[in-house]
Protein backbone atom coordinates (compact mmCIF):
# COMPACT_ATOMS: atom_id res chain seq x y z
CA UNK A 1 0.00 0.00 0.00
CA UNK A 2 1.76 3.41 -0.72
CA UNK A 3 1.48 6.16 0.86
CA UNK A 4 -0.77 7.93 -0.28
CA UNK A 5 -3.40 5.20 -0.08
CA UNK A 6 -2.78 5.30 3.37
CA UNK A 7 -3.42 8.31 4.26
CA UNK A 8 -6.56 8.47 2.28
CA UNK A 9 -7.68 5.08 4.26
CA UNK A 10 -7.22 6.42 7.81
CA UNK A 11 -8.24 10.35 6.49
CA UNK A 12 -10.43 11.60 9.62
CA UNK A 13 -10.56 8.95 11.62
CA UNK A 14 -9.49 10.31 14.99
CA UNK A 15 -8.12 8.10 18.06
CA UNK A 16 -11.77 8.28 19.67
CA UNK A 17 -13.57 6.63 16.10
CA UNK A 18 -10.73 4.16 15.90
CA UNK A 19 -11.58 2.91 19.84
CA UNK A 20 -15.42 3.32 17.82
CA UNK A 21 -14.70 0.51 15.61
CA UNK A 22 -12.95 -1.30 17.84
CA UNK A 23 -15.52 -1.95 20.34
CA UNK A 24 -17.84 -2.53 17.04
CA UNK A 25 -15.23 -5.39 15.93
CA UNK A 26 -15.35 -6.34 19.68
CA UNK A 27 -19.08 -7.15 19.04
CA UNK A 28 -19.30 -9.15 16.18
CA UNK A 29 -16.27 -11.34 17.38
CA UNK A 30 -18.13 -11.83 20.77
CA UNK A 31 -20.95 -13.40 18.91
CA UNK A 32 -19.39 -16.22 17.53
CA UNK A 33 -17.83 -19.51 18.85
CA UNK A 34 -16.09 -20.54 15.88
CA UNK A 35 -12.66 -19.15 16.04
CA UNK A 36 -11.97 -19.12 12.11
CA UNK A 37 -14.52 -17.20 12.01
CA UNK A 38 -13.58 -14.44 15.06
CA UNK A 39 -9.91 -14.57 13.70
CA UNK A 40 -11.14 -13.73 9.58
CA UNK A 41 -13.26 -11.29 10.81
CA UNK A 42 -10.53 -9.35 12.81
CA UNK A 43 -8.23 -9.48 9.81
CA UNK A 44 -11.21 -7.92 7.05
CA UNK A 45 -11.72 -5.27 9.59
CA UNK A 46 -8.12 -4.63 11.10
CA UNK A 47 -7.26 -2.66 7.60
CA UNK A 48 -9.75 0.15 8.61
CA UNK A 49 -8.17 0.34 11.53
CA UNK A 50 -4.21 0.25 11.12
CA UNK A 51 -3.71 -0.28 7.21
CA UNK A 52 -0.92 -2.90 6.11
CA UNK A 53 0.53 -4.65 3.34
CA UNK A 54 0.83 -8.42 4.84
CA UNK A 55 -0.95 -9.48 8.25
CA UNK A 56 -1.48 -12.44 9.98
CA UNK A 57 -2.66 -14.26 13.38
CA UNK A 58 0.08 -16.82 14.62
CA UNK A 59 -1.22 -18.74 17.49
CA UNK A 60 1.69 -20.93 19.34
CA UNK A 61 0.87 -24.48 19.35
CA UNK A 62 3.31 -26.92 21.83
CA UNK A 63 3.39 -30.28 22.85
CA UNK A 64 4.95 -32.17 25.60
CA UNK A 65 8.53 -32.36 25.05
CA UNK A 66 8.57 -35.99 26.74
CA UNK A 67 6.73 -37.66 23.98
CA UNK A 68 8.84 -36.01 21.45
CA UNK A 69 12.16 -37.23 19.69
CA UNK A 70 15.27 -35.57 21.18
CA UNK A 71 16.00 -32.42 19.44
CA UNK A 72 12.74 -31.65 18.14
CA UNK A 73 11.55 -28.21 19.31
CA UNK A 74 8.10 -28.77 21.40
CA UNK A 75 6.86 -25.33 20.64
CA UNK A 76 5.81 -23.45 17.23
CA UNK A 77 3.53 -21.08 15.32
CA UNK A 78 0.35 -21.99 13.49
CA UNK A 79 -1.30 -19.46 11.21
CA UNK A 80 -4.68 -18.96 11.82
CA UNK A 81 -5.68 -16.13 9.74
CA UNK A 82 -3.11 -14.68 7.29
CA UNK A 83 -3.63 -12.13 4.92
CA UNK A 84 -1.21 -10.60 2.05
CA UNK A 85 1.25 -13.22 1.71
CA UNK A 86 2.31 -15.41 -1.09
CA UNK A 87 1.71 -19.16 -0.68
CA UNK A 88 5.01 -19.65 -1.08
CA UNK A 89 6.24 -17.70 1.93
CA UNK A 90 4.00 -19.13 4.40
CA UNK A 91 4.93 -22.02 3.48
CA UNK A 92 8.79 -21.46 4.43
CA UNK A 93 7.71 -19.97 7.71
CA UNK A 94 8.71 -22.33 10.37
CA UNK A 95 9.21 -19.96 13.47
CA UNK A 96 10.04 -21.78 16.82
CA UNK A 97 9.49 -19.81 20.08
CA UNK A 98 12.68 -16.87 20.38
CA UNK A 99 12.98 -16.68 16.33
CA UNK A 100 12.21 -13.55 14.64
CA UNK A 101 9.73 -10.71 15.74
CA UNK A 102 7.29 -13.01 16.23
CA UNK A 103 9.35 -15.55 18.36
CA UNK A 104 10.48 -12.78 20.13
CA UNK A 105 7.60 -11.48 21.17
CA UNK A 106 6.18 -14.78 21.87
CA UNK A 107 8.74 -15.30 24.08
CA UNK A 108 8.84 -11.55 26.24
CA UNK A 109 5.69 -11.02 26.60
CA UNK A 110 6.55 -7.36 24.83
CA UNK A 111 5.35 -5.89 21.72
CA UNK A 112 7.77 -4.99 19.19
CA UNK A 113 8.15 -1.90 16.25
CA UNK A 114 10.61 -2.15 13.60
CA UNK A 115 10.36 1.07 11.16
CA UNK A 116 12.92 -0.63 9.36
CA UNK A 117 13.47 -4.32 9.11
CA UNK A 118 16.48 -4.82 6.92
CA UNK A 119 18.48 -2.82 9.75
CA UNK A 120 17.15 -5.15 12.75
CA UNK A 121 19.40 -8.20 13.37
CA UNK A 122 16.39 -10.01 14.89
CA UNK A 123 14.20 -9.67 11.65
CA UNK A 124 13.68 -12.61 9.62
CA UNK A 125 12.54 -12.58 6.35
CA UNK A 126 9.51 -14.30 5.13
CA UNK A 127 8.04 -11.44 2.53
CA UNK A 128 10.64 -9.40 0.65
CA UNK A 129 8.54 -6.84 0.06
CA UNK A 130 8.16 -5.87 3.99
CA UNK A 131 10.12 -2.63 4.80
CA UNK A 132 8.27 -2.11 8.36
CA UNK A 133 6.45 -4.28 10.87
CA UNK A 134 4.95 -4.24 14.46
CA UNK A 135 4.20 -6.94 16.35
CA UNK A 136 1.87 -7.63 19.54
CA UNK A 137 1.38 -10.37 21.84
CA UNK A 138 -1.73 -12.18 22.60
CA UNK A 139 -1.67 -12.63 26.07
CA UNK A 140 -4.45 -15.24 28.56
CA UNK A 141 -4.38 -15.92 31.85
CA UNK A 142 -0.64 -14.20 31.51
CA UNK A 143 0.53 -16.47 29.11
CA UNK A 144 1.66 -16.16 25.27
CA UNK A 145 -0.63 -17.95 23.59
CA UNK A 146 -0.07 -16.04 19.85
CA UNK A 147 0.78 -13.26 17.85
CA UNK A 148 -0.65 -10.23 16.08
CA UNK A 149 1.51 -9.43 13.32
CA UNK A 150 1.40 -6.32 11.09
CA UNK A 151 3.67 -5.83 7.90
CA UNK A 152 3.99 -2.43 5.72
CA UNK A 153 5.44 -1.91 2.08
CA UNK A 154 6.87 1.52 3.71
CA UNK A 155 9.57 2.44 5.83
CA UNK A 156 8.33 3.74 9.53
CA UNK A 157 4.72 2.94 8.87
CA UNK A 158 3.20 2.14 12.55
CA UNK A 159 3.24 4.77 15.41
CA UNK A 160 3.08 4.07 19.31
CA UNK A 161 -0.47 4.95 18.54
CA UNK A 162 -1.02 2.43 16.15
CA UNK A 163 0.20 0.02 19.37
CA UNK A 164 -1.91 0.25 21.22
CA UNK A 165 -5.26 0.17 19.23
CA UNK A 166 -3.12 -3.30 17.99
CA UNK A 167 -2.92 -4.38 21.39
CA UNK A 168 -6.36 -3.46 22.30
CA UNK A 169 -7.12 -5.69 19.74
CA UNK A 170 -5.05 -8.34 20.67
CA UNK A 171 -6.39 -8.40 24.11
CA UNK A 172 -10.07 -8.96 22.92
CA UNK A 173 -8.84 -11.32 20.84
CA UNK A 174 -7.29 -13.43 23.87
CA UNK A 175 -10.73 -13.49 25.25
CA UNK A 176 -12.26 -14.74 22.18
CA UNK A 177 -9.54 -17.70 21.72
CA UNK A 178 -10.00 -18.22 25.24
CA UNK A 179 -13.46 -18.66 25.39
CA UNK A 180 -13.92 -20.95 22.36
CA UNK A 181 -11.32 -23.43 23.41
CA UNK A 182 -13.29 -23.41 26.71
CA UNK A 183 -16.57 -24.12 24.62
CA UNK A 184 -14.47 -26.23 22.96
CA UNK A 185 -12.93 -28.14 25.80
CA UNK A 186 -16.68 -28.72 26.97
CA UNK A 187 -17.96 -30.44 24.18
CA UNK A 188 -14.79 -32.78 24.06
CA UNK A 189 -15.48 -33.43 28.22
CA UNK A 190 -19.25 -34.08 27.25
CA UNK A 191 -18.14 -36.35 24.17
CA UNK A 192 -15.87 -38.59 26.22
CA UNK A 193 -18.04 -38.65 29.40
CA UNK A 194 -20.38 -39.95 26.82
CA UNK A 195 -18.07 -42.66 25.83
CA UNK A 196 -17.17 -43.60 29.34
CA UNK A 197 -21.07 -44.34 30.41
CA UNK A 198 -21.03 -46.32 27.65
CA UNK A 199 -17.66 -47.96 28.38
CA UNK A 200 -19.16 -48.15 32.41
CA UNK A 201 -22.40 -50.13 30.97
CA UNK A 202 -20.43 -52.71 28.79
CA UNK A 203 -17.79 -53.36 31.27
CA UNK A 204 -20.80 -53.69 33.61
CA UNK A 205 -22.07 -56.26 31.26
CA UNK A 206 -18.78 -58.13 31.21
CA UNK A 207 -19.06 -58.42 35.05
CA UNK A 208 -20.64 -61.67 36.55
CA UNK A 209 -24.21 -61.20 37.52
CA UNK A 210 -24.04 -62.98 39.98
CA UNK A 211 -21.81 -64.72 42.93
CA UNK A 212 -21.46 -68.31 42.57
CA UNK A 213 -23.10 -70.96 44.15
CA UNK A 214 -20.99 -73.96 45.26
CA UNK A 215 -21.81 -76.93 47.60
CA UNK A 216 -20.56 -76.20 50.86
CA UNK A 217 -18.97 -72.36 49.90
CA UNK A 218 -20.25 -68.94 50.25
CA UNK A 219 -18.40 -66.88 47.70
CA UNK A 220 -19.08 -63.19 46.77
CA UNK A 221 -17.14 -60.69 44.80
CA UNK A 222 -17.67 -57.05 44.31
CA UNK A 223 -15.56 -53.77 42.19
CA UNK A 224 -15.54 -50.41 43.74
CA UNK A 225 -14.04 -48.24 40.82
CA UNK A 226 -12.59 -44.91 41.52
CA UNK A 227 -13.60 -44.00 38.03
CA UNK A 228 -16.21 -44.42 35.48
CA UNK A 229 -14.12 -47.39 34.18
CA UNK A 230 -12.05 -49.98 36.39
CA UNK A 231 -8.81 -51.67 35.46
CA UNK A 232 -9.60 -54.00 38.17
CA UNK A 233 -11.51 -57.66 37.36
CA UNK A 234 -12.86 -60.34 38.25
CA UNK A 235 -15.11 -63.72 37.14
CA UNK A 236 -15.92 -67.01 37.73
CA UNK A 237 -16.98 -69.81 35.21
CA UNK A 238 -18.84 -73.05 36.03
CA UNK A 239 -16.87 -75.88 34.83
CA UNK A 240 -19.22 -78.29 36.63
CA UNK A 241 -21.80 -78.63 39.48
CA UNK A 242 -18.94 -78.97 41.99
CA UNK A 243 -15.98 -76.86 40.06
CA UNK A 244 -15.49 -73.38 39.61
CA UNK A 245 -12.62 -71.44 37.82
CA UNK A 246 -12.15 -67.82 39.60
CA UNK A 247 -10.01 -65.08 38.54
CA UNK A 248 -9.09 -61.43 39.79
CA UNK A 249 -7.05 -59.35 37.76
CA UNK A 250 -5.81 -55.73 37.74
CA UNK A 251 -4.81 -53.97 34.77
CA UNK A 252 -1.56 -51.43 35.04
CA UNK A 253 -3.39 -48.21 34.35
CA UNK A 254 -7.23 -46.63 34.72
CA UNK A 255 -10.10 -45.30 32.26
CA UNK A 256 -11.15 -47.26 29.00
CA UNK A 257 -7.58 -48.47 27.74
CA UNK A 258 -6.93 -50.50 31.03
CA UNK A 259 -11.17 -51.34 30.56
CA UNK A 260 -10.71 -52.55 27.25
CA UNK A 261 -7.52 -54.72 28.30
CA UNK A 262 -9.48 -56.31 30.83
CA UNK A 263 -12.03 -57.08 28.49
CA UNK A 264 -9.54 -59.03 26.16
CA UNK A 265 -8.41 -60.64 29.43
CA UNK A 266 -11.53 -61.62 29.83
CA UNK A 267 -12.15 -63.49 26.93
CA UNK A 268 -8.56 -65.10 26.93
CA UNK A 269 -9.14 -66.72 30.32
CA UNK A 270 -12.67 -67.10 29.45
CA UNK A 271 -11.89 -69.52 26.08
CA UNK A 272 -8.89 -71.39 27.84
CA UNK A 273 -11.08 -72.75 30.92
CA UNK A 274 -13.62 -73.74 28.35
CA UNK A 275 -10.92 -75.56 26.73
CA UNK A 276 -9.88 -77.37 30.01
CA UNK A 277 -6.51 -75.73 30.60
CA UNK A 278 -4.26 -76.17 33.56
CA UNK A 279 -4.06 -72.72 35.58
CA UNK A 280 -0.83 -72.36 35.14
CA UNK A 281 -1.16 -73.30 30.85
CA UNK A 282 -3.99 -70.78 30.70
CA UNK A 283 -1.71 -68.17 32.30
CA UNK A 284 1.08 -68.87 29.98
CA UNK A 285 -1.28 -68.73 26.74
CA UNK A 286 -2.82 -65.18 27.88
CA UNK A 287 0.96 -64.33 28.91
CA UNK A 288 2.36 -64.55 25.03
CA UNK A 289 -0.85 -63.03 23.31
CA UNK A 290 -1.00 -60.41 25.68
CA UNK A 291 2.94 -59.36 25.55
CA UNK A 292 2.43 -59.67 21.33
CA UNK A 293 -0.57 -57.31 21.92
CA UNK A 294 -0.13 -54.48 24.29
CA UNK A 295 2.50 -51.61 24.41
CA UNK A 296 5.59 -52.56 26.58
CA UNK A 297 4.15 -50.54 29.54
CA UNK A 298 1.18 -52.42 30.06
CA UNK A 299 0.46 -55.38 32.18
CA UNK A 300 -1.63 -57.09 34.40
CA UNK A 301 -1.33 -59.27 37.55
CA UNK A 302 -3.79 -61.81 37.96
CA UNK A 303 -4.84 -64.76 40.49
CA UNK A 304 -6.57 -67.69 38.28
CA UNK A 305 -7.72 -70.67 40.37
CA UNK A 306 -10.09 -73.55 39.92
CA UNK A 307 -11.67 -74.21 42.91
CA UNK A 308 -13.13 -78.40 43.44
CA UNK A 309 -15.90 -78.52 46.18
CA UNK A 310 -15.72 -82.30 45.75
CA UNK A 311 -12.32 -82.73 47.05
CA UNK A 312 -11.81 -79.14 49.13
CA UNK A 313 -8.63 -78.32 46.66
CA UNK A 314 -8.25 -74.86 44.97
CA UNK A 315 -4.68 -75.67 42.62
CA UNK A 316 -4.17 -71.91 41.15
CA UNK A 317 -1.25 -69.77 39.67
CA UNK A 318 -0.52 -66.39 40.12
CA UNK A 319 1.06 -63.65 37.42
CA UNK A 320 2.27 -61.21 40.14
CA UNK A 321 -0.92 -60.60 41.98
CA UNK A 322 -1.20 -59.46 45.37
CA UNK A 323 -0.82 -62.80 47.72
CA UNK A 324 -4.04 -64.04 48.79
CA UNK A 325 -5.56 -63.96 52.54
CA UNK A 326 -5.85 -66.81 54.17
CA UNK A 327 -7.52 -67.08 57.46
CA UNK A 328 -8.61 -70.76 59.34
CA UNK A 329 -11.43 -71.35 62.08
CA UNK A 330 -8.68 -70.17 64.57
CA UNK A 331 -7.89 -67.38 63.58
CA UNK A 332 -4.77 -67.82 62.43
CA UNK A 333 -3.87 -65.25 58.68
CA UNK A 334 -0.91 -66.05 55.88
CA UNK A 335 -0.47 -64.71 53.02
CA UNK A 336 0.41 -67.10 50.28
CA UNK A 337 3.43 -65.61 48.81
CA UNK A 338 3.62 -68.34 45.82
CA UNK A 339 3.71 -66.51 42.16
CA UNK A 340 5.62 -65.45 38.79
CA UNK A 341 5.92 -62.16 36.50
CA UNK A 342 2.59 -60.11 35.61
CA UNK A 343 1.15 -61.52 31.94
CA UNK A 344 2.46 -59.71 29.55
CA UNK A 345 6.20 -58.69 30.38
CA UNK A 346 7.89 -60.89 29.38
CA UNK A 347 7.07 -63.28 26.19
CA UNK A 348 8.29 -66.47 27.69
CA UNK A 349 7.14 -66.37 31.55
CA UNK A 350 6.82 -69.92 32.83
CA UNK A 351 3.91 -70.04 35.14
CA UNK A 352 3.17 -72.92 38.08
CA UNK A 353 0.25 -74.79 39.50
CA UNK A 354 -0.04 -74.95 43.11
CA UNK A 355 -2.64 -76.27 45.11
CA UNK A 356 -4.35 -75.38 48.42
CA UNK A 357 -6.84 -77.47 50.40
CA UNK A 358 -9.90 -75.55 51.88
CA UNK A 359 -10.63 -76.79 55.84
CA UNK A 360 -14.11 -76.41 57.17
CA UNK A 361 -13.60 -72.56 58.35
CA UNK A 362 -10.56 -71.23 56.19
CA UNK A 363 -11.38 -67.75 55.01
CA UNK A 364 -9.55 -67.23 51.66
CA UNK A 365 -9.49 -63.37 50.43
CA UNK A 366 -8.38 -62.34 47.13
CA UNK A 367 -7.64 -58.62 46.42
CA UNK A 368 -6.24 -55.67 44.62
CA UNK A 369 -3.38 -53.24 45.79
CA UNK A 370 -6.33 -50.78 45.99
CA UNK A 371 -7.57 -52.17 49.34
CA UNK A 372 -4.00 -52.38 50.64
CA UNK A 373 -2.60 -49.15 49.03
CA UNK A 374 -5.33 -46.60 50.44
CA UNK A 375 -3.55 -44.05 52.84
CA UNK A 376 -5.00 -42.08 55.46
CA UNK A 377 -4.92 -38.37 55.79
CA UNK A 378 -1.22 -38.64 56.93
CA UNK A 379 -0.12 -40.87 53.67
CA UNK A 380 0.09 -44.21 55.59
CA UNK A 381 -0.89 -47.17 53.98
CA UNK A 382 -4.13 -49.49 54.91
CA UNK A 383 -1.65 -52.41 54.07
CA UNK A 384 -1.93 -55.94 54.62
CA UNK A 385 -1.77 -56.43 58.75
CA UNK A 386 -4.50 -53.91 58.73
CA UNK A 387 -6.28 -56.24 56.22
CA UNK A 388 -5.71 -59.07 58.28
CA UNK A 389 -6.77 -57.55 61.23
CA UNK A 390 -10.52 -56.42 59.59
CA UNK A 391 -10.83 -59.60 58.21
CA UNK A 392 -10.73 -61.33 61.95
CA UNK A 393 -12.80 -58.72 63.19
CA UNK A 394 -16.06 -59.75 60.29
CA UNK A 395 -14.76 -63.31 60.30
CA UNK A 396 -18.07 -64.60 61.39
CA UNK A 397 -20.54 -62.01 58.62
CA UNK A 398 -21.43 -64.12 54.94
CA UNK A 399 -19.07 -63.17 52.40
CA UNK A 400 -21.18 -60.10 50.97
CA UNK A 401 -21.39 -58.99 54.28
CA UNK A 402 -17.48 -59.18 54.73
CA UNK A 403 -17.12 -57.11 51.34
CA UNK A 404 -19.44 -54.28 52.66
CA UNK A 405 -17.30 -54.46 56.08
CA UNK A 406 -13.83 -54.31 54.60
CA UNK A 407 -14.81 -51.36 52.30
CA UNK A 408 -16.13 -49.55 55.02
CA UNK A 409 -13.57 -49.95 57.12
CA UNK A 410 -11.18 -48.84 54.18
CA UNK A 411 -13.08 -45.48 53.92
CA UNK A 412 -12.92 -44.73 57.55
CA UNK A 413 -9.13 -45.25 57.35
CA UNK A 414 -9.02 -43.01 54.56
CA UNK A 415 -11.22 -40.24 56.62
CA UNK A 416 -14.32 -41.08 53.90
CA UNK A 417 -11.85 -40.05 50.87
CA UNK A 418 -11.63 -43.48 49.70
CA UNK A 419 -9.33 -45.72 48.06
CA UNK A 420 -7.26 -43.42 45.08
CA UNK A 421 -6.79 -46.90 43.22
CA UNK A 422 -10.13 -49.34 42.35
CA UNK A 423 -10.94 -51.80 45.08
CA UNK A 424 -12.37 -55.55 44.19
CA UNK A 425 -12.41 -58.38 47.07
CA UNK A 426 -13.40 -62.04 45.79
CA UNK A 427 -14.10 -64.15 49.04
CA UNK A 428 -14.20 -67.67 49.73
CA UNK A 429 -15.61 -68.66 52.49
CA UNK A 430 -15.68 -72.91 53.29
CA UNK A 431 -18.60 -73.14 55.59
CA UNK A 432 -18.23 -75.08 58.90
CA UNK A 433 -21.05 -77.55 58.86
CA UNK A 434 -20.24 -78.89 55.21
Amino acid sequence: MTERLKEAATQGLSTTDKLRMLLDITKKISRSLDLQEVLNLVMDTLDSLIPYDAAGIFVLQCKDPALLPDGEEPCEFKSEAVRGYDIDELSDLHLKLGEGFIGSVALSGQPIISPDVRNDPVYINARDRTRSEMVAPIISNDEVIGVFDLESDELNAYSNDDLDVLMLLASQVAIIIEKVMLHEQLIEKKRLQGQLEVARQVQLELLPAKDPELPGYDISAYNFPTEEVSGDYYDWVRIYNDEIAIVIADVAGKGVPAAILMAFLRASLRAATHVGYATNISMSKVNHLLYESIERNQFVTAFHAVLDASTSTMSYSNAGHNPPLLINAKGEARFIEHGEQPLGMFPATRYHRYHLLLEPGDVLVLYTDGATEAADPAGVEFGRDRLAQAVKEHYEQPARGMIASLQMTILEWTDHAGATDDVTFFILKAVKDK
